[in-house]
C-alpha cells in the first residue's frame, strides 16, 4: 500500500529509458529494457569467460580459440594455474598461454566498446553510476543481476569487492563494485568484506591503455589489511566491468599471496 501510494505521487520511470511503469512496481528497469540485455553468447572460455567463437572481438583480446580432444596435464587449480580436476578445459588463447591467477570470470552482461551506449542497457546505467556519481542507480544495477548468478553460490566463504583509492572514493562518494557486491552476497547469502582489499596507489586510468600497460599499472596496487579475514578461504571477487581483467587479476594475486584458497569473479559487464 505504502509503494503504491509513493508510487501514486512519484509516478515510477524506467531508469533505463525514462518510460512510466506501474503504479505497484518496486522495479528500477523495465521488462522491455531487461530483455535488451544483452547476454555472454556461449560457447566461452572454461577460465576468463569471453566468448570462444571466431567473431570480432574487442581489440583489448587476443583472437580466441577451443582446446578440445583430451584433458590438460596436471588440469588442477592451483596459484596461476586454470583448469580443474577430471575435466577437459575449453580455453581462450590467452587463458592457455598466460593463465590468470584467479580461477575463473563471470559476467552478467556484454559490453561492447566503442558502440553507442544508448543502445547498450548495462554500459549505459554503469557510465551514469561512476562518472555521474548517481548512486541510487545502484538498485537498477542490482536489478541487472537477475534472478540467478552464472556461478555456483555454495562455491564461496567471502564476498570482496575491488577497492577505490580513497581520493577517488571521496571523489565519487561511493565504491560502486562495493555497492554491487552488496546485491551479490545478499543474493548468495554470503558475507561482504569491503575493508580487507584496499588500493594503495592511486592509478591512472585504464580507459585508453593497451593490455600489458594495464598490467603494469596496477602492479602491486593492492595490499590485503586482515590476513586472518580471508585465510584459507574461497573468495568471489566483484566489479562491475571487466575488460581486459588486469585489475581484477593483480587483485586476485594479491588475495591469494595473502593466504586466500581461491579466488574467483564475478562482474556485471565484460567487455567483448
Amino acid at each position: 500500500m505504502l509503494c503504491y501510494l509513493i508510487n501514486f505521487i512519484y509516478p515510477p520511470r524506467c531508469t533505463a529509458c525514462d518510460d512510466r511503469m506501474g503504479l505497484d512496481t518496486v522495479a528500477r528497469i523495465c521488462q522491455l529494457c531487461l530483455g535488451r540485455i544483452e547476454r555472454i553468447p556461449e560457447p566461452i572460455c572454461d577460465v576468463c569467460g569471453i566468448p570462444l567463437q571466431p567473431a570480432p572481438l574487442s581489440p583489448f583480446f587476443d583472437s580466441v580459440e577451443i582446446r578440445q580432444g583430451e584433458p590438460e596435464p596436471n588440469p588442477i587449480h592451483q596459484r596461476g594455474q586454470c583448469g580443474y580436476d577430471g575435466n577437459a578445459v575449453h580455453k581462450c588463447r590467452t587463458c592457455a598461454e598466460s593463465p590468470p591467477y584467479f580461477g575463473q570470470a563471470r559476467a552478467i552482461a556484454r559490453y561492447r566498446p566503442g558502440v553507442a551506449e544508448d543502445g547498450q542497457v548495462v554500459a549505459s546505467l554503469i557510465r551514469r553510476h561512476k562518472y555521474g556519481r548517481d548512486q541510487s542507480l545502484s538498485r537498477a544495477l542490482a536489478q541487472c543481476l537477475g534472478e540467478t548468478l552464472p556461478l555456483d553460490c555454495n562455491d564461496y566463504d567471502l564476498v570482496v569487492a575491488v577497492p577505490l583509492h580513497r581520493r577517488r572514493l571521496r571523489w565519487r562518494g561511493f565504491n560502486q563494485a562495493a555497492l554491487l557486491g552488496r546485491a551479490v552476497a545478499r543474493k548468495m547469502g554470503c558475507p561482504l568484506d569491503v575493508t580487507t582489499l584496499t588500493r594503495i596507489r592511486d592509478t591512472p586510468p585504464q580507459t585508453s591503455q593497451d593490455r600489458s600497460h594495464r598490467r603494469q599499472n596496477v602492479l602491486d596496487a593492492f595490499e590485503v589489511k586482515r590476513f586472518e579475514r580471508i585465510s584459507n578461504r574461497r573468495l568471489l571477487l566483484v566489479d562491475d566491468v571487466m575488460t581486459t581483467g588486469a585489475t581484477l587479476d593483480e587483485c586476485a594475486r594479491t588475495l591469494l599471496a595473502a593466504g586466500a584458497q581461491r579466488v574467483d569473479v564475478l562482474t556485471l559487464a565484460r567487455a567483448v
